[in-house]
């Protein structure tokens, strides 16, 4: 949706009170009096549209224990974290970003981790490439190119979420389903992978993958591609 300036003649304490509000939630005063006039008028907003959806991930991740939701001073991000229990103790941060425009991607996932150590940062990025091809060559055929759109740098890992194919799927709950469970599937994959490397050797590695690759196909049964 396009914006553009206009210009309005406002109460002097009025304005103070809608800064003070936008100010308590993180927001600027043209998107808060944009709000607020899109709530009153019925009239959904692409910032109503990303707080919903924000607001049905973080009830689906609060009853999920290895997670926590932090919201940003952005109107478009939350920060979903989850500890993985390996050396050191690193962080995983989940950084989830949604788009204005959902035609024909919603948004965005980037993941990274916490820590200094080249070690995990290198282990970290062979799970990203283990994961990538995984995903191409299980779902690459529903996307533009065969390809799963997403980038891998040292120690980061960046999913782009698209549209469900099923319009049933396609309501803000939905969609919020199915970033969650996305999430909290990668999260599971991840930590296994991990923990198969305290007795990493070769036959492991092609052990892990091929059980990663047999819970994504069974995670392909149950829950929506996005």
């Amino acid at each position: 949706m396009d914006k553009s300036v206009y210009s309005l003649v406002l109460m002097d304490d009025l304005v103070h009170a809608v800064d003070q509000l936008a100010y308590e939630r993180s927001t600027s005063r043209s998107n808060l009096i944009n709000q607020i006039l899109a709530e009153y008028l019925s009239f959904s907003t692409p910032e109503m549209r990303m707080k919903n959806i924000f607001d049905c991930v973080e009830q689906m991740m609060a009853d999920m224990e290895p997670f926590q939701v932090q919201f940003q001073p952005s109107d478009a991000m939350i920060s979903i974290r989850s500890a993985l229990r390996y050396r050191y103790n690193p962080t995983i941060r989940y950084a989830l970003e949604l788009y204005r425009s959902s035609e024909p991607a919603v948004g965005e996932v980037r993941i990274s981790m916490r820590t200094q150590s080249q070690p995990l940062i290198k282990i970290l990025t062979e799970f990203f490439v283990l994961w990538s091809d995984l995903e191409d060559k299980l779902i690459g055929p529903r996307y533009s190119g065969g390809h799963v759109p997403c980038r891998i740098e040292p120690g980061r890992f960046i999913r782009v979420f698209t549209l469900p194919r099923q319009k049933e799927h396609r309501t803000n709950e939905g969609i919020a389903a199915a970033i969650g469970e996305y999430i909290s599937f990668f999260d599971t994959s991840l930590k296994y992978y991990f923990s198969a490397q305290n007795a990493q050797s070769g036959q492991n590695d092609l052990n892990t993958a091929a059980v990663l690759e047999q819970n994504y196909r069974d995670y392909m049964q149950n829950e929506v591609m996005i």
